[in-house]
């Protein structure tokens, strides 16, 4: 069973997606979507919706290779670009699932 954290600092979701948390930071500051709190020392704490938003970003940016006016726009018209991620996630998942199936086969 998984239990889902509230919140997350934001080295783990750095570490999540393979980047620095500088980055983190820099997207923050470019899209509305991420609005983390902070707590009592001033670290930000990010919630599953912040990282929902960074997931859509990470895969606009870095993965489909869009600008980051790019990506706004795309978010910006299309409010289905969440949906489509967790698709594509969802079919990953089951090849890798179908890849793992097929070469424990004897």
């Amino acid at each position: 069973m998984d239990i889902e954290k509230r919140y997350y600092s934001i080295g783990e979701v750095a570490e999540k997606f393979g980047v620095s948390t500088s980055l983190i930071r820099f997207w923050e500051g470019q899209f509305n979507s991420i609005k983390p709190k902070k707590n009592k020392n001033g670290a930000r704490q990010y919630t599953s919706q912040d990282i929902s938003a960074i997931q859509t970003i990470y895969h606009l940016v870095k993965e489909k290779g869009y600008t980051l006016n790019g990506a706004k726009e795309l978010i910006k018209k299309n409010n289905n670009v969440k949906e489509n991620i967790d698709v594509i996630d969802s079919l990953k998942r089951i090849k890798g699932f179908l890849l793992d199936l097929k070469n424990n086969l004897p």
